[in-house]
């Protein structure tokens, strides 16, 4: 029995194997037809097509880059994204700015790695992105292709006055379609009966209109702000301490030097960099002004870098001048400038704002007289300027009008007493009222 079967399968084996192989050979000599009614095909041909490609095939690829959402700080973990400055198709060159990030310190930029057209984006405006997440996907471009992009919408352009030339013929075919608007009043009365029902309403309505309320989304900034405010309330045992300051002297050597300086440095002379070199001068003197708490110990940092705080659209930033207590006036206010213009302008990094041993405020430049400043924690002092303004004051037994300014110096009552608060407050003063002192 297992002999006939083996007999009859072996014949049907053999037949389809034959008739695979007939048709594999036909198919072959159909190729092989086709390849020589195209002479252009040679072989040399043939393998450059292979080789285009093939090379076509790795481009699809590797010409797609996946932008990740970048690493802001060592304490950011995650942050908002705040504006799409590009959309899906538009052209970037290399380093543009193409998102930014909001987080509870800084704005982000993200840029561009590459010069490329954005294909995809992965997150929405106002959503929560986290570091090394997929951000945008790019295909890479030649910078060169970017003029081309760009110009493409010149002939657009170009070709807007024509409708203006085009625009008399409407005029002319406006009375052609005048019975049309026949039948828009018939179906213009049904919606009057609305507004005619709802007349009742309406002085009830408008009292309520005028009393309306705006909500609007705390920002990332702002909320860190308020929390570390409110650390620095819960931690320190603030305390102020306030005197005044005749500006008389500082006043006559800024008119003095203004001008030349400058016309050789090409900045202003202000009264904040002759501040930052006074409280230096104090902490000299005062060294615990300068100091924090760390746990159970004291910490006395053997530099002074005082941070500055500057009101911005967002909330109060607080960018740093390294080491005022080794700069000359002229070099405090050249890193004041340039660190307030990075605070306008929003491009403050985590390291312009890392570390400080000092804070100065100045509300005088809003006209404030009064305050009593926050601690900028984990520091242990802050001292506040006010406005300059004109005084009745007792010169040796004689009353005068001068220029003053009250100062206030908020501190953390737990390390410095009274004493040390106190001293320093009339260093600044004497540093103040004689410029001379701080040559010593």
């Amino acid at each position: 029995m297992l002999s006939v079967r083996r007999s009859v399968v072996r014949p049907i084996t053999r037949l389809v194997a034959a008739r695979s192989l007939s048709s594999m050979v036909s198919r072959s000599a159909s190729s092989a037809a086709s390849l020589r009614l195209a002479p252009t095909f040679t072989a040399a041909g043939r393998a450059t097509a292979g080789r285009a490609i093939t090379a076509a095939w790795s481009r699809g690829y590797a010409d797609v880059l996946v932008v990740k959402v970048p690493n802001m700080a060592d304490s950011i973990s995650e942050g908002t994204l705040k504006t799409w400055h590009k959309k899906v198709g538009d052209f970037v060159r290399a380093d543009e700015e193409v998102a930014t990030i909001e987080t509870d310190k800084i704005d982000v930029a993200v840029n561009s790695p590459t010069s490329g057209i954005i294909v995809e984006q992965f997150a929405q405006e106002e959503d929560t992105v986290v570091v090394s997440a997929d951000l945008f996907k790019l295909e890479k471009k030649d910078a060169s292709e970017a003029p081309a992009a760009a110009a493409a919408p010149a002939p657009a352009a170009a070709a807007a006055p024509a409708p203006a030339a085009a625009a008399p013929t409407p005029v002319a075919a406006a009375p052609a379609a005048a019975p049309a608007p026949a039948v828009a009043p018939v179906a213009a009365l049904k919606p009057a009966a609305a507004p005619a029902k709802l007349a009742a309403h309406a002085p009830a309505a408008s009292p309520v209109a005028g009393r309306a309320e705006d909500r609007e989304k705390m920002t990332r900034m702002r909320l860190r702000i308020a929390e570390r405010l409110k650390e620095s309330q819960n931690t320190a045992a603030s305390l102020t301490t306030f005197n005044e300051i005749d500006m008389s002297a500082i006043m006559e050597f800024r008119s003095k030097v203004k001008d030349q300086v400058l016309k050789d440095h090409g900045i202003k002379l202000g009264f904040m960099s002759a501040f930052i070199k006074a409280a230096a001068y104090g902490i000299k003197h005062v060294p615990v002004i300068n100091a924090r708490i760390e746990g159970n110990e004291v910490v006395y940092p053997n530099y002074v870098d005082v941070s500055v705080a500057v009101a911005t659209p967002k909330g109060l930033v607080t960018p740093i001048l390294r080491n005022s207590h080794s700069q000359s006036l002229l070099e405090i206010e050249q890193s004041l400038s340039a660190a307030a213009a990075k605070a306008r302008d929003g491009k403050l990094a985590i390291e312009d704002m890392s570390g400080g041993t000092f804070t100065i405020s100045n509300g005088g430049v809003f006209g404030s007289m009064f305050g009593t400043p926050i601690i900028n924690m984990p520091q242990s002092a802050i001292l506040g300027m006010h406005a300059v303004k004109e005084r009745a004051v007792v010169i040796n037994g004689k009353v005068e009008v001068r220029p003053v300014m009250y100062v206030c110096l908020t501190y953390d009552h737990r390390l410095i007493d009274g004493r040390e608060a106190t001293t320093f407050l009339m260093k600044v003063k004497e540093a103040i009222e004689d410029p001379r002192r701080m040559l010593l």
